[in-house]
């Protein structure tokens, strides 16, 4: 039995073709029932992203070729197509890879968490359509034990790498909770709605989105229940907003150091935090002059996304090394399914030849047989059929001088 996992993924192929060969919620079903019909696949589970497109497969032989002929005729692409974007592991790097995946060492940012999440729905969906047996159920729950220890054991998680989430892991820090908060964001592209997505999981209830566009602000609000006000109606906004976040594409400054200064006498000099990770920047600098005003740029951002990325990395060294340790215990696990088989029919084999003999003895203790003669034979006759293999192979080693066979075969047999 193989172990194999196959892809592409954001380092091997582009956006273009990832989208070619990305599998919908849609297709799971009816591809996971396709694909363990192809010969020699036992067990399958797909994982689908936006980053990444891979088959991890239990097959009886190893043929890693039918599995990206398979691929490239689901999606009605050649081959050729695939072929150099595609990576492929087996065995020890499988199990490897798999665990780099879980744990987001093998991710665009470097130690994100929700790839986790992917990888346990991919699970969940190939198991309730059957497609997950006896081997890849013990490789998938050793893998969530093992991005379970990596999170608690390292800091792989445990620092912002980007600069939204960086922005509210600030707000965090300052106020705590977020969840009595009232957050003003400014803009409506990427960055703000990954800002929004990041505040809405730490607990914020209070965000209001302003952008020149409101039917695109009211697409970022919709999603988390926040509200919509258009540029214009920021220094009134201002006036209730405890933390603002500001990232648009416009080439002047969009708050000023006075609208902030009045917003701060109308709120009785309630402090406010302010985040620009605009460039240029939406919020004028002196800003910070101001006495309850807290003001940091992107570059304030990127100074401790920097030093995050670093931590990260030294976790990562720790991950790995924890991975190389459980991928050879999962290794060693199925190395000792071969022995268990082995020892299974070591007994049947013998079991055999006892039942043969002790039925030729019945037999003749039937037929008036002195009993003692019997007996002798067949515990004569037992001994030689049992010692016959390991005799001959004895013979043989010492015929070719080979040392360590003969060596071996006195350990096995424990011959002093």
């Amino acid at each position: 039995m193989t172990i194999v996992a196959l892809g592409i993924n954001h380092k091997t192929a582009s956006v273009e073709l990832r989208e070619k060969v990305a599998f919908s919620p849609e297709q799971m079903a009816p591809a996971l029932a396709e694909l363990l019909t192809t010969h020699g696949v036992k067990e399958a589970v797909i994982v689908s992203t936006c980053n990444r497109t891979e088959l991890y497969c239990s097959l009886e032989l190893d043929e890693t070729q039918i599995l990206i002929d398979w691929l490239a005729q689901f999606h009605a692409i050649t081959r050729t197509q695939l072929q150099e974007h595609i990576y492929q592991y087996q065995d020890f790097s499988a199990i490897e890879h798999l665990m780099r995946v879980s744990v987001g060492l093998d991710s665009l940012v470097l130690g994100e968490p929700q790839i986790l999440g992917q990888i346990k729905q991919a699970y969940s969906q190939a198991k309730s359509n059957g497609a997950i047996g006896a081997m890849l159920e013990r490789l998938f729950q050793k893998c969530f034990a093992v991005a379970k220890q990596v999170r608690t054991d390292t800091d792989i998680g445990a620092s912002a790498v980007s600069v939204a989430y960086a922005a509210v892991s600030l707000a965090k820090h300052i106020y705590g909770k977020l969840d009595k908060t009232n957050v003003l964001l400014i803009g409506a592209g990427e960055t703000i709605e990954l800002v929004a997505r990041h505040l809405h999981q730490n607990g914020c209830e209070k965000m209001t989105v302003a952008n020149r566009t409101l039917a695109r602000a009211q697409q970022v609000a919709s999603e988390f229940n926040g509200n919509v006000v258009s540029l214009a109606q920021v220094p009134e906004q201002l006036i209730h907003s405890d933390i603002v976040i500001s990232s648009t594409a416009s080439t002047l400054p969009i708050i000023g150091k006075g609208v902030v200064e009045q917003a701060l006498k109308a709120r009785r000099h309630k402090p406010m935090l302010l985040i620009d990770i605009a460039v240029p920047r939406d919020i004028e600098s002196q800003v910070a002059e101001l006495d309850d005003a807290y003001l940091y740029s992107v570059d304030d951002l990127q100074a401790i996304v920097n030093q995050n990325i670093e931590s990260r990395e030294k976790a990562a060294a720790e991950a790995e090394r924890i991975i190389v340790a459980k991928a050879n215990e999962f290794l060693s696990w199925i190395n000792s399914l071969d022995s268990v088989d082995l020892i299974r029919s070591y007994r049947e084999q013998t079991d055999k030849i006892k039942l043969e003999l002790i039925s030729k003895a019945t037999m003749q203790l039937a037929a008036g047989k002195d009993h003692n003669k019997v007996m002798t034979e067949l515990a004569n006759k037992l001994s030689n059929r049992i010692i016959h293999a390991p005799t001959r192979a004895i013979k043989e080693a010492a015929e070719q001088g080979d040392i360590s066979q003969l060596a071996q075969l006195k350990k096995v047999l424990d011959i002093d």
